[in-house]
């Protein structure tokens, strides 16, 4: 079982490319998992922009896919990080989007017993009926590991990053996106496994309140929730903006959240 004793060094992986985030997302991760990790740990970024980080950032290139000559895909991007060798980097990875919000102690994230741990993708959603009619979908959609948060030893899953490689076409048309393949090839090697539900929590479906509620409470962070988790809409960007609003779902005050995020 991979865990990390509590004077063990650990990293803290993120990346950023394009232009979607900008350098605050990566540093105010980097300050949210300083403030809610103790132990030794290095905070590395893999980016094509380093410019805006802070002091105290490591940041190397994007890991190389492996793809062939010429192609510039990179919506599965996040499969380098199976690499064998990923910037020279050991041990155990915690592996974090920039759209989330980090809210209480991260040392359980690395105490939880397991080779590879990673969000239930359906623990973030509300329950969706119609699924059932493809039973076979419904069971292996029910299995997909949602990649915002997951820990695992490095360079001890390249089989993930080997398979896409040898046949990425095949690959993305089986699969809609990255996380079902990943999850795909875990469940074959027996290493699929998930956080407890109440530590990565969705914003909108577990701190929002539902429907007409939402027009009288607020916002509320659940009792034992280590992350927020932006899956589907709002995104983070629109809530700390004051927008996301549904017609049937007010948002509300959020400044809790958003202290937590800007710390």
């Amino acid at each position: 079982m991979s865990t990390a004793n509590s004077n063990d060094l650990v990293n803290v992986l993120c990346m950023k490319w394009g232009t979607l985030y900008g350098p605050e997302y990566v540093n105010n991760l980097y300050h949210g998992v300083k403030r809610h990790l103790k132990r030794p740990h290095r905070f590395v970024c893999f980016t094509d922009n380093t410019e805006g980080l802070q002091e105290g950032i490591e940041t190397f290139p994007l890991p190389e896919l492996g793809l062939p000559a010429g192609s510039k895909d990179r919506r599965w991007q996040k499969l380098s990080l199976f690499r064998r060798d990923l910037a020279g980097l050991e041990g155990i990875g915690l592996f974090l989007d920039l759209d989330l919000v980090i809210v209480d102690d991260l040392e359980p994230l690395f105490q939880h017993p397991g080779k590879f741990l990673i969000i239930r993708d359906d623990d973030l959603f509300r329950p969706k009926p119609l699924r059932k009619l493809n039973p076979a979908r419904d069971r292996f959609l029910a299995s997909v590991g949602n990649s915002s948060v997951f820990r695992y030893e490095i360079g001890a899953h390249a089989y993930i990053l080997d398979t896409y490689i040898a046949d990425p076409v095949a690959a993305m048309s089986k699969y809609e996106i990255s996380q079902q393949f990943q999850s795909a090839q875990l469940a074959a090697h027996g290493n699929l496994q998930y956080w407890p539900r109440e530590w990565c929590v969705s914003f909108k479906n577990a701190c929002v309140p539902r429907h007409i509620k939402s027009f009288w409470r607020d916002p509320e962070l659940p009792p034992e929730a280590r992350i927020v988790v932006f899956a589907g809409n709002p995104k983070m960007s629109e809530v700390f903006e004051g927008g996301g609003q549904k017609w049937y779902r007010r948002i509300g005050n959020t400044d809790w959240l958003s202290k937590a995020w800007r710390g």
